[in-house]
């Protein structure tokens, strides 16, 4: 296509929420105030989108494939191999790959599912386990850190399965599980040899981790150690339709976790490290928001999230929530300020909603705003959740976004003669 328009999606992961009694019944993304978000919303488009369906809570890997056009029922097979793919790991055929988390537990019983957020010292706990844990019978162990306390992990060997229960119980003050194959697993067999080779990992990366000097000096210093690994969300190589394929644009992925940026890496998106975007409650938005202005000078399209709303969330920490949900709206407005909106159209939305009260995703739907090249204005005023609720995009769903934001950018195709 000769068609120069631009595209963003800008991503607060985990900013819808519910209203809050302390905070006079909104929420904190109504609470806070987005002078940025507010000024896309007061001169775009807005509504709200359930990012899989009605009532369905979605994992961020789930949202990100929805928004950008890939139907997860059909596509998804796990996060596992994103988030191994995110850390470099080569997923290959055959491999059973898992998200994991370094944890804390006390004999068995879960004290921290991050262990105190643990920011240092997880690459020399990896190798710790790598040296040690190379193998388990005849399945060869690939483990590599992410960000804080995340980790991935990828089983190689003959006759594995990846339906398998979970060994991560989500919650703390309860025991770590054993896994088990699931019921009705199509390799009875092939899932009890992975769920076995599975539960001796995790019991040998606590032998492992129990005396590590890292957790020694962590005691020391009167911090959880990370004692054990944890993995959850188990999957097998996944194949997409690279994203330049499906909508003819030269695309880039901006984001601060593994597991979204695997998902860019398997649709052959250009993935840019940003230093500063930890993932973190600390991480720099102005970067971001800079890495994304730069992206558009040789990119169609670029996608961005800023992790930190949905930590306050999970925590269920509102302050900590509506900080986050301010440096999602700082980092607006420097594109706003960078970036030719006469031929670039933005989205804002977030990929699902972690209200403080649940401390987890809920299938609660999300304000989207739309604002630039191709839009028409609604009467909304503000950005958030009841407000954008009103406004002239009605209620979409992930599945649509791309058919919507092409159209805006004059990059649709068209159905028919």
């Amino acid at each position: 296509m000769t068609n120069s328009a631009k595209g963003v999606i800008f991503i607060g992961d985990g900013m819808g929420g519910r209203p809050v009694p302390e905070l006079g019944g909104m929420t904190t993304l109504e609470a806070q105030e987005t002078p940025a978000l507010d000024l896309v919303a007061r001169e775009g488009a807005c509504g709200l989108m359930d990012p899989i369906a009605p009532g369905i809570p979605a994992g961020s890997d789930t949202a990100h494939m929805a928004i950008l056009g890939y139907d997860p029922h059909t596509y998804y097979r796990g996060r596992g191999p994103f988030e191994a793919k995110g850390v470099g790991i080569d997923v290959q055929v055959g491999d059973v790959a898992f998200r994991c988390n370094f944890s804390t537990v006390e004999e068995r019983r879960v004290v921290d599912r991050r262990a105190g957020r643990i920011k240092e010292g997880t690459d020399q706990l990896a190798a710790a386990i790598s040296e040690d844990v190379p193998t388990v019978e005849d399945v060869e162990i690939i483990f590599k850190p992410s960000v804080e306390h995340r980790a991935a992990l990828v089983l190689r060997g003959p006759g594995l399965s990846h339906e398998i229960s979970e060994v991560d119980p989500h919650d703390p003050g309860v025991d770590y599980l054993k896994s088990h194959p699931l019921p009705g697993a199509e390799d009875p067999e092939a899932a009890e040899k992975t769920a076995r080779v599975l539960n001796e990992f995790v019991e040998r990366t606590h032998e492992v981790l129990e005396g590590h000097p890292v957790n020694r000096q962590r005691r020391a210093a009167g911090e959880l150690p990370a004692n054990i690994v944890l993995p959850r969300g188990a999957g097998t190589a996944v194949q997409l339709q690279p994203l330049s394929e499906r909508y003819g644009l030269h695309a880039a992925m901006i984001v601060e976790v593994d597991l979204v940026r695997g998902l860019g890496q398997y649709l052959d998106m250009d993935v840019i490290k940003v230093d500063g975007a930890t993932g973190g409650q600390d991480t720099d938005e102005m970067a971001i928001a800079a890495a994304v202005a730069a992206a558009l000078d040789d990119h169609d399209f670029v996608l961005a999230n800023i992790k930190a709303p949905d930590l306050g969330g999970h925590d269920g920490n509102c302050r900590m929530k509506m900080e986050a949900i301010a440096k999602v709206d700082r980092a607006v407005g420097h594109i706003l300020d960078e970036v030719d909106f006469a031929t670039t159209t933005i989205m804002i939305t977030a990929d699902h909603s972690t209200p403080c009260s649940v401390k987890d995703h809920s299938g609660d739907a999300v304000p989207v705003a739309f604002y630039g090249r191709g839009v028409r204005p609604d009467d909304v005023e503000r950005y958030g959740e009841r407000a954008c609720g009103k406004g002239i995009m009605g209620h979409l769903r992930g599945m649509e976004v791309m058919h919507v934001l092409t159209n805006m950018m004059g990059r649709a195709e068209k159905f028919g003669a």
